[in-house]
């Protein structure tokens, strides 16, 4: 690299200690041989122009790095501090970048103490779309969640890597490997447009390279590396790509908590407390995992005790715990998930077990984000029952111990499990159906109720027909009132067709069940409808129905919502907005009811004609209302 005498660099010099220096100028001495030898790792591995915050962090990690001292020559670009980490091997570097500074490459100069240097080539680039138009999901999406490795096999030839630790593939074991990848999300875009969903949230496909059960991807063993098992970071940029053209929105799983116990750091950590009970690790010593106790977050009587295994216990032993208090760490993750943000032009961020991060630090990261990107969105994983709790994480809560979360949305397991004790139960007074009545009520204790994220069923629990007894028409009951909610929908991927983990109810491996047709020789194909039995296509249909007419619905997007106590085993749900009014009845009897229209006369309906959502068939507003069947009827003035 050539380097002009004349031009003005920054040199920080380090004495050895571990402290912060400030940054002084001096000319470069071109008498000092450069190695042109790579660096290890430089993290983020390159960045754009154009930030609100003009700070960036770079990890530098290689071999003998941390004494070296470092220098840029860019135009807008300076080195304000170099920080020493406990490692030897590791050097962060703190840039500030200019609002004026231009896209391009230049050289990072580093000079160790014997004066030996190396260089490193950083680039800086131009943002490809501005920061108003990130735009995230919110209730006028549904979103549907995928496990990419068990929902198509797109690309046979990565289905083994030789050079990771699990090798094999076998779909006839549910915690293996099974083939599915990005490109097979990407070639079945078609279908899941079809369906009517606007969103895809795939689990995480950045490597994992544990040696057993790296199919679900919590694992993280590189935060920039795509797992070459499910694809390249070009597929996936192909895969947003293709996304946008179909106005769908890309949302990306990221996890704050924990990385995978491969983690390439995990060899050689940088700072003492990089990782919760580090000293424990090191020593050989047994480790806690977390005591799961997430009402620690809000409660006012918790112990100091409590809260610490709750956020510095590990999750699980094969993921350990990161310590978001280290400020280096706490840079290295927030930059990590913008950088991800700029590269697949996301379209929104589900955060993994939101409460077991330190909380201040995920306010800062949610804040972060939300500065950046002013229109995005994220989804933060609370699985509470109680929506105290999960209203606590809402943006805007007035929480009682000043807490600001800065986050959106959070995900509504209060009500997921509401409508399906409702759903099983029989009728009576404070059983089944008032259930989902009193749930919806609680809906004062948020301060945006269409932000919630309302779900059948997820990755981590039974499936929605196997929670519901494998009955068909209480499985489209939940759906359907779910879809018509003042919330934002997430669906699994083949809750269309009913799969089920009935044979092993929980499983997690026989939870993320492979969609039928995603392989090769499959002889059941659901993208195609080969082969699926009569109540499969049934329920295949009225999802296909119920989610294009929500897509296009401002009255469930962000209408007035109007319900009314359930009765004799009917409950009645509206949504209004202008001449659109959106009709959810949920009836619970085998036989013919006929529903007296003039308990809902406050709606001002009378004489109006109605259009059932899946039938197609027309009503007239009037008297009486026949439900021939227990099940759901979905009528609207559209």
């Amino acid at each position: 690299m050539k380097y002009h005498i004349g031009i003005v660099l920054v040199l920080i010099t380090l004495l050895g200690c571990k402290e912060s220096k400030e940054q002084q100028p001096m000319e470069v001495d071109k008498t000092i041989p450069v190695s042109n030898t790579s660096l290890e790792r430089v993290e983020p591995p390159h960045w754009w122009v154009g930030f609100k915050n003009t700070k960036l962090q770079l990890l530098v990690k290689d071999d003998g790095i941390g004494g070296s001292s470092a220098q840029v020559a860019y135009p807008g670009v300076m080195v304000t501090k170099v920080h020493q980490a406990d490692s030897p091997n590791y050097l962060f570097l703190d840039l500030e970048i200019d609002s004026t500074t231009k896209p391009g490459k230049f050289d990072v100069l580093f000079e160790d103490e014997n004066g030996t240097k190396k260089t490193h080539t950083y680039e800086l680039k131009s943002r490809i779309i501005s920061a108003e138009d990130y735009v995230g999901f919110d209730s006028s999406d549904a979103i549907y969640l995928i496990t990419p490795d068990r929902f198509a096999n797109g690309d046979p030839s990565n289905d083994i890597n030789e050079n990771l630790r699990e090798t094999t593939i076998n779909r006839n074991d549910d915690y293996g490997r099974h083939g599915g990848d990005i490109k097979g999300i990407t070639q079945h875009l078609d279908y899941i447009e079809k369906l009517g969903f606007t969103a895809i949230w795939p689990t995480p496909m950045l490597i994992n390279d544990m040696p057993q059960s790296s199919y679900h991807g919590y694992a993280m063993t590189d935060f920039y590396q795509v797992d070459p098992r499910f694809g390249s970071l070009e597929d996936y940029k192909t895969l947003s790509q293709k996304m946008q053209e179909k106005d769908m929105k890309l949302i990306m799983d990221m996890v704050a908590n924990h990385c995978g116990s491969n983690h390439w750091w995990m060899d050689d950590l940088p700072f003492k407390d990089w990782v919760n009970q580090q000293d424990a690790l090191e020593a050989g010593q047994r480790l806690k995992n977390s005591n799961h106790r997430r009402t620690v977050n809000q409660d006012t009587y918790a112990s100091k005790k409590d809260q610490a295994e709750m956020n510095e216990g590990w999750f699980v032993r094969a993921m350990p715990d990161l310590n978001q208090r280290n400020p280096f760490m706490a840079n290295y993750i927030i930059q990590n998930n913008i950088w991800w943000i700029e590269t697949l032009q996301l379209g929104g961020i589900r955060q993994d077990t939101y409460p077991y991060p330190d909380k201040d630090f995920m306010s800062d990261w949610a804040g972060a984000i939300m500065t950046e990107y002013p229109n995005f969105n994220i989804v933060g994983e609370e699985w509470s029952t109680n929506p105290l709790l999960v209203a606590y994480w809402q943006e805007g809560q007035k929480n009682k111990d000043g807490y600001e979360s800065n986050l959106k949305s959070t995900m509504d397991f209060p009500m997921q499990k509401t409508i399906v004790q409702a759903l099983n139960e029989e009728e009576s007074w404070g059983t089944g159906l008032v259930r989902m009545y009193d749930g919806l009520a609680n809906d004062f204790g948020y301060t945006r109720p269409e932000d919630i994220l309302v779900f059948p069923d997820n990755h981590d629990m039974s499936r929605i027909y196997t929670q519901l007894e494998e009955n068909l028409t209480k499985t489209e009951m939940a759906l359907a009132y779910m879809a018509c909610m003042p919330r934002t929908l997430q669906v699994y991927y083949g809750t269309e067709v009913l799969l089920s983990d009935a044979k092993k109810p929980g499983d997690h491996g026989l939870i993320r069940t492979d969609f039928p047709g995603g392989w090769e020789n499959d002889t059941v194909n659901g993208f195609t409808g080969e082969g699926l039995s009569d109540e499969q296509t049934k329920m295949q249909e009225f999802v296909m129905k119920l989610m294009n007419y929500r897509k296009h619905s401002e009255a469930i997007h962000k209408g007035e919502t109007v319900h009314f106590a359930p009765e004799n085993g009917v409950y009645v749900l509206f949504r209004t907005m202008g001449d659109e009014t959106v009709v959810c009845i949920l009836n619970k009897n085998e036989e013919l009811v006929e529903l007296d229209l003039k308990r809902f006369s406050e709606m001002n309906l009378r004489g109006k004609t109605f259009h059932n959502i899946i039938s197609g068939k027309s009503v007239q507003w009037n008297g009486t209302l026949k439900l021939n069947n227990k099940g759901v009827t979905l009528l609207t003035t559209k």
